[in-house]
């Protein structure tokens, strides 16, 4: 059966063709849900709750992009609100005060070979939130800027400005660990 077809058939509320679709996309986004929360437990209630809401709002699914890519914006929005409630509070962007950084000609960063792909993911999880977020939006998620600006309510200048702090700051936190001086 065809992806359209399925996904037509879930838009009529058919359950096994919602089944289907589930099968088909769940682990992976299952993955992309563990990359912001680590617990795997909020990870599998994240991806349950962002599959509700992608065959409730299936009618709003107009194919302009994968239904693969739709739904990973889902997960990702409701990975991040998770976060937002746990912290209950976020700190406020001074978006008057941010810096215009061209990233593209600070792009030339790159780490020693002894660094692991897991002591990247663990030094993103030390930056700070605002830097966090955009971090794994842009490097591990592959948004572009407007995209990330869409997703996190913030202007693209700031989403520019805070992937470029973001990268200072996770160079000097693999630098650490390289030199010995971080466990």
């Amino acid at each position: 059966m065809f992806q359209v077809d399925i996904i037509e058939q879930c838009k009529q509320n058919n359950r096994k063709a919602q089944l289907q679709l589930y099968n088909q996309y769940c682990d992976g986004m299952y993955i992309v849900a563990k990359r912001f929360l680590k617990d795997a437990a909020d990870a599998e209630d994240v991806v349950q709750e962002a599959f509700i809401k992608a065959f409730t709002k299936l009618h709003q699914y107009k194919a302009e992009v994968t239904f693969g890519a739709w739904l990973k914006r889902i997960v990702v929005n409701k990975s991040i609100d998770f976060l937002k409630a746990r912290k209950q509070h976020l700190v406020e962007l001074e978006e008057v005060h941010l810096k215009v950084v061209d990233t593209d000609k600070d792009d030339k960063w790159l780490v020693e070979d002894t660094i692991t792909l897991n002591d990247v993911k663990a030094a993103i999880d030390e930056l700070p939130e605002k830097y966090q977020y955009v971090v794994m939006l842009y490097l591990i998620e592959g948004y572009d800027h407007q995209e990330i600006s869409e997703i996190l309510s913030i202007s693209e200048v700031a989403s520019r400005t805070q992937l470029s702090r973001g990268k200072v700051k996770l160079q000097n936190l693999l630098k650490l660990k390289k030199n010995g001086t971080r466990s």
